[in-house]
């Protein structure tokens, strides 16, 4: 048989579960985020997101995707040199360590901007939610830029 205290007991804990999924987006922050022009403003299908992704929680975090109303597809690539030859790989899982961070870089990590829904300009704001594993996002602005800040 359940008794009341028990109940009670099972909700707190459920409820301090959901406030601590709740709380990881706070600790995760991105940084310096901005988003290179196409070279002709009306080239909008891909371009590529750069920016600093920070792990401030107690615990490790898993990025595992990214999303953006302005793109149909977002995805988070590598670039390497392999044998002289630079090699682009998406990269499916990143996971970060507590206060350790990503930093998204030309030729290096980055986001890959797909099929763009609209013209953009510099100075322009593109939002984007970066997708933690177990389900929550950290969202942050993109600056549209020619070149890096």
């Amino acid at each position: 048989m359940i008794t009341k205290p028990f109940v009670g007991v099972l909700l707190m804990m459920c409820a301090g579960a959901a406030s601590a999924a709740a709380a990881v987006p706070e600790c995760v922050t991105v940084s310096q985020g901005w988003v290179r022009l196409p070279p002709s403003p009306t080239a909008t299908p891909m371009t590529a997101g750069y920016g600093v992704i920070r792990n401030g929680c107690s615990t490790a975090v898993t990025i595992i995707g990214a999303r953006s109303a302005s793109f149909g597809d977002v995805s988070l690539h590598e670039t390497r040199i392999v044998d002289g030859v630079s090699r682009m790989r998406a990269v499916e899982r990143l996971p970060l360590a507590p206060g350790e961070r990503a930093v998204l870089k030309p030729g290096g990590l980055h986001l890959m901007l797909m099929d763009g829904r609209r013209v953009l300009e510099e100075g322009q704001s593109v939002w984007l939610q970066v997708q933690l594993e177990g389900g929550t996002e950290v969202s942050t602005a993109l600056v549209a830029r020619k070149a890096a800040p």
